[in-house]
Parts: C-alpha cells; sequence; structure tokens
C-alpha cells in the first residue's frame, strides 16, 4: 500500500500547469488520501462523483484558484488514495474521511462542495463539522436508488451487474475504457463534453492492483446514501442546493431532499449529472456567488 510518499500527479500536473501541490494526507489508521491544494483565499473542499477522481474538477479548478484556496480529494481507494485491502467504502466511511481531513487540518470557514456522491457526503459530513464548515453546496446529490443505471441501456446493465451477487466482482474486473466511456456518457446532455485524457486517466488508476474491488464497494453501498437522506434535517449550515436539468435524480426526489434542507433548489439547464465537466462555468458562478469570499 505504501509503496511512495509522492502521488502520482502527472495527469494533475498537466492540467494545474504545476500550480498548487499534490500531496498526501495521512490518516490516523495510515492510509492516505490523494489531495490538491492550490490558490489564496477562504478555503473551499470539493468532493468528486461515482467512479471519478478529484481531476474531475479540472476545469472549474484554474478559475477558482485566485479567489479560494482549493482542495479537491481522491476519496479512499479512488484515483490515487491508497487501496486498503478490505477496507470498507460505504457512506460512514467516505463520510468520516472527509470530516478527518478537515479538522486534522485545521480548517475554518470551509465552503464544502461536491456533485453526485460528493455531493451526498458534503451534506452529511457537514453535521459533524459544524465548527469548521460554513457552507454547502451540492450538486446533484446522489442519493436516491439506482442513479447510474437511469443513465442509458448500457449503465443498467453494468450497474446492476457490478452489484449483483453471484457475478458482480467478475462484471467489474471487465471494464474497458469502451465500457467506461458508455456508462459515463449517460451522465451527459453532450456526450463530448467527457474528456478523452480524463477517461484515460480514469483507466489508468482503475487498473491498479484492487482497485475493481474499490469500484464494486462503492456501487454496492450508494444505498447508504439513500437512507442517510434523513439526516439531511440536521444540516445546520446554508445549502445551496443544485440539480442538473437533466441529471439521473426525478422531480419527486428532488422536491424531497429540498423541504429536508429547507430550501429551494437551482437548476443548470441542458445539464447531465455530470454538471463539473459539462458546464464548468456555471458551477464556477456558482461557487463564486454562494461562497464566502473574504
Amino acid at each position: 500500500m505504501l509503496d511512495k510518499e509522492i502521488p502520482d500527479q502527472g495527469y494533475t500536473t498537466a492540467w494545474t500547469g504545476g500550480r498548487g501541490q499534490v500531496m498526501f494526507f495521512h490518516r490516523a489508521d495510515g492510509s492516505r488520501l490523494r489531495y490538491l491544494v492550490a490558490g489564496t483565499g477562504p478555503p473551499l473542499v470539493l468532493l468528486h462523483t461515482v467512479r471519478t477522481q478529484l481531476d474531475y474538477f479540472q476545469r472549474a479548478v484554474p478559475a477558482l484558484w485566485d479567489e479560494f484556496t482549493v482542495y479537491a480529494l481522491d476519496f479512499p481507494g479512488m484515483g490515487w488514495s491508497d487501496i486498503v485491502p478490505g477496507a470498507r467504502h460505504d457512506e460512514l466511511e467516505l463520510r468520516a474521511a472527509v470530516t478527518e481531513f478537515v479538522k486534522t487540518l485545521g480548517l475554518r470557514d470551509v465552503t464544502l462542495a461536491g456533485e453526485s456522491m460528493g455531493a451526498a457526503t458534503a451534506l452529511l459530513a457537514s453535521i459533524e463539522l459544524k465548527d469548521n464548515v460554513r457552507r454547502v453546496i451540492a450538486f446533484n446529490p446522489y442519493d436516491y436508488p439506482g442513479g447510474l443505471e437511469r443513465g442509458n441501456l448500457f449503465a443498467r446493465l453494468i450497474g446492476t451487474g457490478v452489484r449483483s451477487t453471484g457475478f458482480g466482482s467478475i462484471v467489474t474486473r471487465l471494464e474497458t475504457r469502451v465500457i467506461l466511456r458508455a456508462v459515463l456518457r449517460g451522465g451527459f446532455v453532450d456526450p463530448s463534453a467527457l474528456p478523452k485524457d480524463f477517461l484515460s486517466e480514469l483507466r489508468r488508476s482503475g487498473r491498479r492492483r484492487g482497485y475493481p474491488a474499490v469500484n464494486r464497494a462503492i456501487m454496492r453501498s450508494l444505498k447508504g446514501f439513500v437512507s442517510a437522506r434523513d439526516r439531511y434535517a440536521r444540516v445546520n449550515v446554508p445549502v445551496t442546493l443544485v440539480y442538473s436539468e437533466r441529471d439521473w435524480s426525478r422531480i419527486a426526489e428532488r422536491e424531497q431532499v429540498a423541504r429536508r434542507l429547507g430550501t429551494e433548489a437551482i437548476t443548470i439547464t441542458d445539464t447531465g449529472h455530470f454538471s463539473a465537466l459539462e458546464r464548468p462555468a456555471e458551477m464556477i458562478r456558482i461557487l463564486r456567488q454562494n461562497s464566502p469570499q473574504t
């Protein structure tokens, strides 16, 4: 697991132009989370989606680092964070990782933002980070059953297969660039918005020993985010709730989340689940308008 002290950063450095630092955050259990820190200003922590990594925000971060100190991290086992054999990858573990990251680094007045699984994690982590987090900005929170499978027929077949008890591990190991591309395209209105080099990077990190098991564990644990929605009522910091018009979530599900959070949702038109890649200018605008900059 601890094969090197410098995290993989070739792809990240390419889109940052070398600005900022790619580092490891050492957790109390000995495992490490890869993260990028760049810029100056109030802290903005970005949490990525299902089956991606911190580079998911590559089209947003460069527009934000002159106004914020941006922290983008890879969830446990994902991207280039350590893969720990037998580790849990459920809602509780992802939330604990974010909570530990923010508290250990001593971050205060944080804007905690995320998309998809990252948005749901941000909302739930803020409950435990009430002394550290100033606001949550949640884009397309993934907190409903069968989200990925709603993207397209291919995603439905793969998602169902990965979650299956009998042959899920086999399906997960069969992932190729073509398969991953087909699945992710279900989260875009304009599939050309999925960067080809990012897709290649996801496959590169996904070829690490143990990654298929992590991917399957994440997929099978997403139901934990569904049951955790009841805790949204305990979020006691201001929340900006954002949905893409063509997100996988249904209108009734969005309205239910908004009621639990006591807020009204903003809609990004003509956009799918992966708004940071498809409409980064809108994400940047919303982050700027709803985050403290002084």
